[in-house]
């Protein structure tokens, strides 16, 4: 076994298939360009990201993202696309799993991005039942800040209590992994393969189910 004594996982990307990329497939099929996703969707300041933090309302936001639909010209859909996306996002198994296996080995966590703090708890994590999975869920939406924050990750590991140091962070996104290993955090990027079971093994130094 060894030193590490918790697990923390994002969700979207990593156990369910990642939602950046259905936005993007979302946006493609209703003629939204990549310059008006980029606005919307990306930089700490942008409508999402202000929506993560709980600085908007849902309807705030999908004033947002109308607005900027149709200062593109594109129709408004903003409501639309609320309901699409809570809908959830297909679940990766493989990673749930690992997740299961790990219960009672070490400390479990997850952290994420996500919106709609009055929304019901299921609805906010991808569709998932997370508070069902893991020690200590850290939402964006609920807390106010997001990743890549370090002040995320530090609540996170305080509520698990552990250092930072002790702790091993999963999420798809580079930026995401950076924050956490300026803190000290062992990192692990997930794609669409085993790759980040098969280094998470190696870092704990235990075999995990994989299909």
């Amino acid at each position: 076994m060894s030193n590490f004594r918790a697990v923390l996982f994002d969700i979207g990307g990593v156990l369910t298939v990642s939602p950046v990329t259905r936005i993007m497939n979302y946006c493609a099929e209703r003629g939204i360009s990549d310059e008006v996703r980029t606005a919307i969707f990306a930089g700490h300041e942008g409508p999402w990201s202000r929506f993560e933090r709980s600085e908007l309302t849902p309807d705030e936001f999908v004033i947002e993202f109308d607005r900027s639909l149709a200062e593109a010209g594109n129709e408004a859909c903003g409501p639309h696309f609320m309901q699409w996306f809570f809908q959830g996002f297909q679940p990766r198994p493989e990673m749930i799993a690992v997740v299961e296996h790990l219960r009672g080995q070490v400390k479990l966590g997850a952290i994420t991005n996500n919106v709609a703090r009055d929304e019901p708890a299921q609805r906010r994590t991808s569709g998932l039942d997370v508070h069902s999975l893991f020690d200590v869920v850290v939402e964006s939406a609920i807390v106010g800040v997001r990743k890549p924050e370090p002040r995320i990750y530090e609540i996170a590991c305080s509520e698990l209590d552990v250092h930072p140091t002790e702790a091993v962070f999963l999420d798809d996104l580079g930026a995401n992994l950076k924050g956490a290993k300026a803190l000290g955090m062992a990192t692990i990027k997930v794609d669409h393969t085993l790759s980040a079971l098969y280094e998470l093994e190696q870092v704990l130094g235990m075999e995990l189910p994989k299909p």
